[in-house]
C-alpha cells in the first residue's frame, strides 16, 4: 500500500492543476445540486420490528385520511387569577381562537375545549387540539405564523396562552460557537507548524471536503428523507477528521523535508507513510459509522452512512489534494524544525543530496550541541521508566470518571426537556398542572379485532381491562373505524412520559393484551410517541452488544493487519472501552445530574438520549483508532527498522506526540463548537465526543498505551508465524520505500518508476 500511495502522492504533486480542478468541480457540482434541490420533507422516524411501529402502520391502513403522521399542536389557555375558563368572556376568546385556527389551509381538524371536555376540573386551564395534514417540518411558515398570531391575540385578551406539540418545530441551529471551534483549530495549526501557509492547508482541504459532503446530503435530503441533524453530524465529524488527516500528512511532509528529500519525493513519502495510516484510520471510522445499520433504525442508519461518506471524502482529499497544494506552496512550507536554513535545502543529487543534508545537520549539531529533547520524548522516557504507576493512575482516573455512568437513564426528549423559556415547555407545564403529568404523554391503544367474532365486545373488554391497571388516570371510550374491525383507545397515565412508571404501564397493557387475544382473538397494540420512545430505547439497548462485537471485531482484525500483532489491537480495544465509559460518565454528570450544566448551556436536565450510548460507541471507537494508528505506527516503524521496544516507544512519541496532541485539541475544539446548538441531541453529542477525545487522546493513547507497550516489551509485537504468513503485507510503515533506497534508487529512478 505504501508504494501505491507513494506513487499517488507524487502524481498529485506533479499534476496539481488537474487534481485541484477535479475537487473544485466536485464542490461546484455538489453546491449546485444543493441549491437546486427541493426542500427536505418529512423525516420518517420508523422503528421496524417494534409493536409501536406495527400499531402506527395499522392506524394508517384502517383509519385513512386521518394524517397519522401529521403535525399536532396544543394551544393551552389559563384563566387570570380568580377567574375560570368557563366564564363568558374567556369562553368567547377561546372560541374565537378556535375559529381562527380552523381557517388554516393545512389544518385537518381543531377540537373545541368545551365540546371535547378539555377543561381542567378546577376550571382554570383548557386546551384546544390542532391537527395538520402535513408534518411539522413540512408546515408552511404562514401556517406557523397563523398559530402564533392566534395565541398572541388570546394573550392580548388577558389569558395566559402557550403552544405545545411539534407544529412549531424549528430547524436546529449550531450557533456561533461552531465558528469559534474552527478558529481554535486554526490557532493550533499555526502554533504547530509555525507557518500560516502550512496551517491553512488542512483547514482549506477540510472545508472543501465538508462542503462536498454536506452539499451532497442537502441535495439528496428530499429524496432520501434526510433530517437536518444528519448534515450537522456529518459536518461535525467531517471537519474533525478532515483537519486531522491533512495535519498528519503535512507534518510527515515537513519531517521528510528535514531529512533532505526533494519536495516531490517528500510529498510522495508523506502520502505513502502517513497516508497509509490515514487510510486505515478512516476505514475504522467508516466501519463504526456504517455499522450503525445493525440497529435497524432507518434514521440512525442514514446518519451513519452520511457521516461515513463525509469521512471517506476527507480521506481522499488528504491523499490527493494535500500533495497538490504542497506543490503550489513550494518553499513556503518549510522542513520541521527549520526556519529556512540548513534543513530547508532541497535534495538535488539523489542519495548525495540526502547525505549532504544529513552531514550539514550533523555539523550544525556539533557546533551548537545536540538538539534538546522535545516534550513528547521527555514524557515517553518518563512513562517507560514508570510504566506500572502511569498505567494504574490512568486506569483509576478513567474508572472514577465512569462512575456516573452506573446511574445512566435513557429516554428520548419531549417538550418536558425543553428550556423553560420556550412556549412548548410552558405549555407542557400548564397541562401537567391542570390535567396531571401523564396527560403530556397519552398512550394510544389500537385494538385489531379483524380476527374476532365479536369486535365490539373485544373493544369493551380491552377498555375495562386497562381501567383496572395501576397507574391509569383515565381511559377514553373505544373509537371504532368505519369498517368496525379496529378501534383506538386513549389512555392517560398518572406519571410523566419519560418515567419508569409509564414504561411499566406500557408493558402491563401489552401483557394484558396477550390474555385478551386468547379470549377474543383481538390483538391489542400500544403506540403513540411515549410508547415509540420506550420501544426505541429498548431496541437500542438490545442492539448495543451485537453492535459493539461487530464493530470492535472488524476493527480488531483490521488492526492485526496494520500492526501485525495480537496484543496491540487488543490493548487498543480495551483502552477504547475505558474512554467511552468515562465519556458516558461525564455525559450523565452534566446532562442528567446537572454538574456544570450552566457552563454547557444545559437549561434542563433529564434522561440521556437513548441513541447516545450506541452512537458514542461507534464514533468514539473510530476516532480512538485514529490516534492509535497514527501514534503506534510510528512506534512500529521504529521497531521494524531495528530499534529496541522501549526506544521505539520513545521514538514514536518524538515524531508523533506533538502532532497527535495538536490533532486531539483540534478535534475537541470542533466538537465543542457544536455544544452551542439549539438541538439537544447535537449539543449532547458535541460534548460527549469532545470529552471522549480528551480521555482517549491524552489519557489512553498518551499514557496507558506507552505504559502497556513498555511493560510488554517485545511481546507487544508478537504474531504467530502461521498468521504472519497468512496476513497480507500492507506496509503501513513504508518499509518498501526504504528498501528501494537501500537498493540505490535515487529520485530520478523513483520518478521513472512512478511513470511506469
Amino acid at each position: 500500500m505504501a508504494t501505491f500511495l507513494y506513487k499517488l502522492g507524487r502524481l498529485a504533486f506533479r499534476r496539481r492543476h488537474f487534481v485541484a480542478l477535479i475537487w473544485v468541480a466536485l464542490l461546484t457540482l455538489a453546491g449546485v445540486g444543493a441549491a437546486s434541490a427541493p426542500p427536505a420533507g418529512t423525516t420518517s422516524f420508523s422503528i421496524p420490528g417494534t409493536e409501536a411501529q406495527k400499531a402506527f402502520d395499522l392506524l394508517e391502513q384502517r383509519f385513512p385520511g386521518q394524517s397519522a403522521d401529521g403535525a399536532t399542536a396544543r394551544v393551552v389557555f389559563k384563566a387570570p387569577s380568580g377567574e375560570k375558563m368557563t366564564d363568558a368572556g374567556n369562553k368567547a376568546t377561546v372560541e374565537k381562537t378556535v375559529d381562527e385556527l380552523a381557517d388554516g389551509s393545512e389544518v385537518a381538524s381543531v377540537a373545541d375545549p368545551y365540546t371535547g371536555k378539555a377543561v381542567s376540573k378546577d376550571g382554570t386551564i383548557a386546551y384546544a387540539s390542532v391537527r395538520y395534514d402535513v408534518s411539522g417540518m413540512e408546515l408552511e411558515e404562514s401556517t406557523k405564523h397563523a398559530l402564533e398570531d392566534a395565541a398572541e391575540q388570546a394573550r392580548d385578551a388577558g389569558l395566559t396562552v402557550e403552544v405545545g406539540g411539534d407544529a412549531l418545530q424549528a430547524v436546529p441551529e449550531t450557533g456561533a460557537t461552531e465558528i469559534i471551534g474552527i478558529a481554535v483549530a486554526a490557532v493550533v495549526l499555526v502554533i504547530t507548524f509555525g507557518s500560516l501557509v502550512a496551517a491553512g492547508l488542512p483547514l482549506l482541504t477540510a472545508l472543501i471536503g465538508v462542503g462536498i459532503g454536506v452539499s451532497s446530503i442537502t441535495a439528496l435530503a428530499s429524496v432520501l428523507e434526510l433530517g437536518s441533524t444528519t448534515s450537522i453530524l456529518a459536518m461535525m465529524i467531517g471537519l474533525a477528521v478532515g483537519i486531522d488527516y491533512a495535519l498528519f500528512i503535512v507534518s510527515r511532509y515537513r519531517a521528510e523535508l528535514a531529512e533532505g528529500r526533494e519536495r516531490e519525493d517528500a510529498a510522495g513519502r508523506a502520502v505513502g507513510t502517513a497516508g497509509s495510516a490515514v487510510v486505515f484510520a478512516g476505514l475504522t471510522v467508516v466501519i463504526a459509522l456504517v455499522g450503525l445499520a445493525v440497529v435497524n433504525i432507518p434514521m440512525l442508519t442514514k446518519m451513519g452512512i452520511a457521516a461515513a461518506g463525509t469521512v471517506a471524502i476527507a480521506v481522499l482529499i488528504a491523499l490527493t489534494m494535500i500533495p497538490a497544494l504542497l506543490g503550489y506552496a513550494g518553499r513556503r512550507v518549510k522542513p520541521a524544525g527549520a526556519k529556512g536554513g540548513l534543513l530547508g535545502r532541497r535534495r538535488r543529487n539523489g542519495k548525495d543530496g540526502a547525505g549532504k543534508a544529513a552531514a550539514e545537520k550533523a555539523g550544525a549539531e556539533k557546533e551548537t550541541g545536540p538538539a534538546k529533547a522535545n516534550l513528547g520524548t521527555r514524557w515517553a522516557s518518563f512513562v517507560v521508566r514508570r510504566p506500572l504507576a502511569v498505567l494504574l493512575l490512568g486506569v483509576i482516573g478513567l474508572g472514577a470518571a465512569a462512575i456516573p455512568a452506573s446511574d445512566l437513564e435513557l429516554g428520548l426528549p419531549d417538550d418536558g426537556s425543553q428550556p423553560t423559556s420556550t412556549t412548548q415547555r410552558r405549555a407542557y407545564d400548564l397541562l401537567s398542572e391542570g390535567f396531571g403529568p401523564g396527560f403530556n404523554g397519552p398512550l394510544m391503544v389500537v385494538v385489531d379485532a379483524k380476527g374476532s367474532d365479536a369486535p365490539k365486545d373485544a373493544f369493551t373488554q380491552v377498555s375495562d381491562e386497562i381501567k383496572g391497571l395501576d397507574g391509569v388516570v383515565a381511559v377514553t371510550p373505544p373509537a371504532p373505524s368505519k369498517s368496525g374491525d379496529t378501534a383506538t383507545i386513549s389512555v392517560i397515565p398518572d406519571s410523566k412520559p419519560s418515567s419508569v412508571q409509564t414504561e411499566d404501564l406500557v408493558h402491563a397493557i401489552r401483557d394484558a393484551g396477550g390474555d385478551i387475544k386468547a379470549d377474543t382473538g383481538a390483538e391489542t397494540l400500544v403506540t403513540g410517541s411515549t410508547a415509540m420512545n420506550i420501544d426505541v430505547s429498548e431496541k437500542l439497548n438490545d442492539a448495543l452488544l451485537p453492535y459493539l462485537v461487530l464493530v470492535v471485531g472488524l476493527a480488531f482484525l483490521l488492526l492485526i493487519v496494520v500492526f501485525r500483532s495480537i496484543l496491540v489491537p487488543l490493548k487498543a480495544a480495551l483502552g477504547f472501552l475505558l474512554s467511552v465509559m468515562a465519556a458516558l460518565g461525564a455525559v450523565v454528570a452534566v446532562f442528567q445530574w446537572g454538574w456544570l450544566s450552566g457552563l454547557m448551556g444545559v437549561e434542563e436536565t433529564g434522561p440521556v438520549m437513548s441513541m447516545m450510548p450506541i452512537f458514542m460507541v461507534g464514533v468514539v471507537f473510530g476516532l480512538a483508532m485514529d490516534y492509535e494508528v497514527f501514534l503506534v505506527t510510528r512506534m512500529r516503524e521504529a521497531y521494524v527498522h531495528g530499534e529496541k521496544p522501549h526506544q521505539a516507544v520513545v521514538t514514536g512519541f518524538k515524531h508523533g506526540a506533538r502532532v497527535v496532541t495538536a490533532a486531539a485539541v483540534i478535534m475537541m475544539a470542533v466538537f465543542a463548537g457544536f455544544i452551542g446548538s439549539s438541538e439537544a441531541m447535537v449539543k449532547m453529542i458535541g460534548f460527549g465526543l469532545a470529552i471522549a477525545v480528551f480521555f482517549d487522546a491524552f489519557v489512553v493513547r498518551m499514557a496507558i498505551v506507552p505504559a502497556v507497550l513498555a511493560l510488554l516489551g517485545k511481546k507487544a509485537w508478537w504474531l504467530p508465524k502461521w498468521l504472519d504468513r497468512a496476513l497480507p503485507n500492507v506496509d503501513v510503515e513504508g518499509e518498501g520505500l526504504r528498501t528501494a533506497d537501500e537498493r540505490g534508487s535515487g529520485p530520478d529512478e523513483d520518478r521513472e518508476l512512478v511513470r511506469t
